[in-house]
Formats: C-alpha cells, structure tokens, sequence
C-alpha cells in the first residue's frame, strides 16, 4: 500500500527544503524526494577529490532571507557565513588593481585613485541603490498580484503594491523605472567616468544572465546581486562555513526536527493526477506515494513538460512553458590547487586579493565582446572571469596547505553552433587556463586537479534545463507577475493540488530560499 503523506516535495534542492520545513513547522507531514545522493541542488558541498569539499556550483552567499535564516534557526543547526573583505579585486593588464572593501572609507580612497569624482559620486550612488533595494527587496517574500487582473480584488492588490512607491521620492521612482528597463552599462554610464570602477560593478549585472553588460534588462540583475546581507550588513557576500553544502544541510536539519522525512536517490519519474488533481507521484522503479498535495523544487520545463502528461494541462499554458526561456551562458571550473595563485598586479600571497572576488574583465567593452561570442553559439574567447578562493576563510576544505579555487565565468552559452560540450569542454578550459595566466603567471604550475562544468553538464548533473542557474531567464518578461508565465506567477499551476516552489517561480534565482517560503505560505492559505 503506498506512503500518504499530507505533502510531497519534488527536489531537495534548498527552496524545496525551505518549503517542507515550513510545512512542518505547520504540523503537515511531509516528505522530500531528491534524485541525487545529498540534498542541496546547486548549493551542494561535494569531496571530488581525496580531502577537498568542494562547492561544486553556487560558491557564495547573501541572498538568503535573514527571516528564513532566523524563523528556522538555521545557525542552530550549523550555519555560519565569513563576509568577504575585500569585497573585490579587479588587476588590469597596465599592471594597476582596484580593491573594494567592507570599509567605505577604503573603498572610495581606492575609487579616488582611478577618479577624484567617482569617489565624491559614489556614497550618492550607493544610497540610491539601497533606497531602491528596500522597496524591490519587500517584493521577494511577496505572492505577486493575479495578472491579467480578473476583479476588483486583484485591482485592490495592484494598488497596494503601488502605495509601497509612495515612500520613494519623485527622482528615486524615476531611477527605479530605469533600474528595470537599463543595461548595468547605461546606469554606470550616468554615474561614474571610471572604466576601471565601471566593470567592477558591472559584473553583477551580467552573472548568469543571456546578455552583455550592454543587454536590457541586466541594471536589474545587477541590483538583484546587491540586495542581499551578511550578519545584517547589505550588500555583503559571504563564504559559508563548510561550503554551500551546509546551507542546504541546515535547512534540511529544521526541516527534520519539524518532522519532515527526506529521502535520497529518489528520482520522480512521474506527478500523478487523477480527476483533474495532483495525487502523488511515480518514482523511477514504479514506487508510488500518495500526498494531498505536490511542490515542485523543479525547474517549469522539467516540471510541466515532463513529469506530467501534457493533457493534463491547458494547450495555451504548455505553449508559454515552450516559450519560457532557459538556456544558460554560465561555465563553472573546479580547481584544486597546490598554493596561492601570484598576480602580476600584486605579488605576494597569501593577500587580501585571495580573500576577495577576484575579477579578471578589463573593461566593460571586454565583457561585451564576450558575449558577443556567446550570442553566436561560440565559447568567449576571452571569457569573464570570477575567481573565489574558500580555503583562504575556511581551511578545513582542503587538505593542509592546499586550496580550492571556483571560477565563474561567463559566457559559455549551452547551445553550440557546429560543436559539442563533450569535445569543447577541454580546449576551453585550457583557454581559460591560459587566461588566468596572463595575470597569475604561476597558475599552471599549481593546478593539482580541475572540474570543469559546462551549461550541458549542470543540467546533467542538477537537472536544470538548459543549465541555467537561474532555473529560466531573470528577464523583465520572465519576472514578477510573468515568473513563469503570466497567470500563473502565484505558485499555484493549472493542475489543482499542484505548486511550483523552485527558482522558476518569482523572485527568481539566487540561494535565498524566497520561492520556496512563498509557496509553503500560499499552500497553508489553501488549507493544504
């Protein structure tokens, strides 16, 4: 006879975790069903060699809701997160660096060296972007307005959402229309002279995004990177003790102690619906368990078009998840390393340029002429780069005197044009390799061993469609009352008993759990 339970979650990735740890703390009995062997999704912490703990995909934190963090105690069960300071550091080919530190006194002394104004600009600029980031940032644990709106309920709800602009003044509501409307390059054109601090910031508006630093749309994404918090401090990012592992871990250790079961190596092969209702699922070995209800952690394109038969669902729905954008551009390499890289820009190591984001982009134009391969189904030849080195807050990832090094790096689009990943992945990664040589002469010689994951391989490996780390385009068409398709950005789906609590559901990507909140609350407002 099979299980029943009140709840079954699809995917243990970290908003599904989310969701089942709210449903129990509410008293339902709920159960979460993960393909893999740990829990975690894209925040997984995984040993790929002997005595290195690797991020395997997501490498630093900030988004996750300090109400999710505090409501389910999530320091209890074991995490901790190490601000990044510096924040950045940027080395140009001229041999010059940028820092950006936790300290603003620091930062504008290092802005100043590029251009005495940008640094007498900048405190204004900062300011505006966290005026704006308080009010967007309310919308993350917000259920979006019905759209099209259907009465006069949903237009009482549309009028709300517009009474949280009144606090706005004039020049901050027309700042906010370009926010979601500009390229990141456009609005740091209208602020700043400096190249150097330019592509700095740039690159948040361009990380997992299909498009340039001069694409529409990429302001937004820029400004979703900086909304987040480390310790109540905005716009930190942080490195997570024990890798991102040990976010999932701790979400799933809460979601335990309200009695939420997880079960591992259980891939659903199949959403069960029966008179027009979800019922339960199949998983793959024709188990089945019976729920009241089912929420997917997974992306709309794997959820809809897979695990459900498409008669189950209106034409005009599955023609909009055809549509709903989920190719990725983002590459992630692995590194073990024997040392320090050493940067021809600043010697020396260990030193505060290791304990930052280490950005190797030169120039906003650098950036786009990367995408401009991408665009066009090619590799970047000269890719932007992130490099993250965790051993350098948390030493017990690797062993004595060894490191780990994530580099993320954009653009390397999953659809190829005349190629495939399987032969491309190696020639690219030496090209990134001979990349970061330009500016650390002495990476080759301490590579121990490497991870390359390509878009194809993240979908192989996490199930993400596409291998978009955002579970689909953050696009302005794809966000908000449109997140995943318009009618439908309220976690709620065609198929009755049947939610969506993953990534593919407003406000998006990122490790902050928001989707997944959302969708526990609107599953107890129907009684679930």
């Amino acid at each position: 006879m099979p299980q029943r339970f009140d709840a079954i979650i699809v995917g243990g990735g970290h908003n599904g975790l989310v969701t089942a740890a709210y449903l129990g703390r509410a008293g339902r009995k709920t159960i979460v069903l993960e393909r893999r062997e740990l829990v975690g999704g894209c925040a997984v912490t995984e040993e790929i060699w002997p005595g290195f703990r690797v991020s395997t995909a997501s490498y630093l934190t900030s988004l996750l809701q300090e109400r999710i963090i505090r409501e389910l105690e999530l320091p209890r069960f074991g995490y901790q997160v190490d601000a990044k300071d510096p924040a950045f550091f940027s080395p140009f080919p001229d041999g010059r660096c940028f820092f950006m530190w936790q300290d603003s006194r620091k930062t504008l002394e290092e802005i100043a060296k590029f251009s005495k104004r940008d640094a007498e600009v900048y405190p204004a600029f900062e300011a505006q972007l966290e005026r704006l980031s308080q009010v967007v940032e309310s919308l993350l644990l917000t259920t979006p307005p019905q759209f099209p709106p259907r009465g006069v309920g949903d237009l009482m709800e549309y009028l709300k959402l517009a009474g949280r602009l009144r606090k706005l003044a004039p020049a901050d509501m027309v700042a906010l229309v370009k926010i979601f409307t500009q390229s990141a390059a456009e609005l740091l054109d209208e602020w700043f002279e400096s190249p150097e601090l330019k592509v700095t910031l740039a690159t948040d508006g361009v990380i997992g995004a299909n498009g340039g630093p001069r694409s529409q749309g990429t302001a937004y994404i820029l400004m979703h990177h900086v909304m987040g918090s480390v310790a109540g401090h905005r716009g930190l990012w942080g490195f997570v003790r024990g890798g991102m592992g040990a976010v999932s871990e701790a979400i799933a250790a809460s979601a335990r102690s309200h009695g939420a079961v997880i079960r591992t190596n259980a891939a659903v092969e199949k959403i069960l619906v029966r008179e027009g209702r979800a019922r339960g699922v199949v998983l793959e070995g024709g188990e089945e368990i019976e729920g009241a209800v089912v929420a997917s952690n997974l992306d709309p394109r794997v959820t809809f078009l897979r695990l459900l038969n498409e008669r189950e669902l209106p034409p005009d729905f599955v023609a909009s998840i055809r549509h709903f954008r989920t190719e990725g551009t983002s590459c992630k390499i692995n590194l073990a390393l024997s040392g320090l890289p050493e940067f021809s820009a600043m010697p020396g190591a260990p030193g505060p340029q290791h304990r930052a984001t280490m950005h190797i982009c030169p120039s906003i134009d650098y950036i786009e002429r990367a995408w401009d391969d991408a665009k066009y189904g090619r590799p970047s030849d000269r890719p932007m780069l992130e490099l993250t080195i965790p051993t350098m807050y948390d030493p017990s990832l690797a062993p004595p005197g060894k490191h780990i090094m994530g580099i993320f790096l954009q653009y390397a689009p999953y659809t190829l044009r005349g190629a495939t990943w399987d032969d491309a992945r190696e020639p690219f990664y030496r090209r990134v390799v001979e990349l970061i040589e330009e500016y650390c002469p002495n990476i080759r010689s301490i590579v121990i061993d490497k991870q390359v994951l390509t878009p194809l391989d993240m979908e192989r490996r996490y199930g993400i469609t596409g291998g978009n780390i955002f579970h689909g385009e953050m696009s302005l068409d794809q966000m908000f009352v449109m997140r995943p398709v318009a009618g439908y950005a309220r976690y709620r789906t065609p198929v009755k008993g049947l939610y969506l609590c993953g990534s593919g559901a407003h406000p998006g990507g990122g490790v902050m759990g928001a989707p997944g909140y959302n969708a526990a609350r609107e599953m107890l407002k129907d009684r679930v």
